[in-house]
């Protein structure tokens, strides 16, 4: 929060650099950062979208952060997405991205290099 890390990052966006806020929703990303820090992605920590295929309360709750985040401009990439019913809420929801298990668990160098090749072979 120190005005020369500000100032910081507002020289990187400048020269072109994305600036994305991490695991918002905990601890230190709080909703005040949306005002001041030069973001362009916000990532959705796991735990506000982790329950929204089986919670009434987290659907409203991520379904209302997303709206927010849209008409803020951000795009807006979800964490710890494990199921498929997961991603048709978030779709629907408007979220732009999404990461997690659903489509691959951590792979080593090797395995990755494959699993891109599958998949930009068209395996999806």
């Amino acid at each position: 929060e120190s005005p020369a890390a500000m100032q910081g990052l507002e020289m990187l966006k400048l020269r072109g650099f994305g600036i994305s806020l991490d695991d918002f929703g905990t601890g230190y990303s709080n909703i005040s950062y949306l005002r001041r820090m030069p973001l362009d992605v916000i990532k959705l920590d796991r735990t506000l979208i982790s329950e929204i295929s089986s919670d009434t309360a987290s659907r409203i709750i991520a379904r209302s952060i997303i709206a927010m985040l849209k008409e803020l401009d951000y795009t807006v990439l979800a964490e710890g997405v494990e199921d498929a019913e997961t991603v048709t809420a978030l779709t629907q929801y408007g979220c732009d991205q999404a990461q997690g298990f659903f489509y691959s668990r951590p792979l080593p160098e090797a395995e990755l290099d494959e699993w891109l090749g599958w998949k930009l072979r068209g395996q999806c």
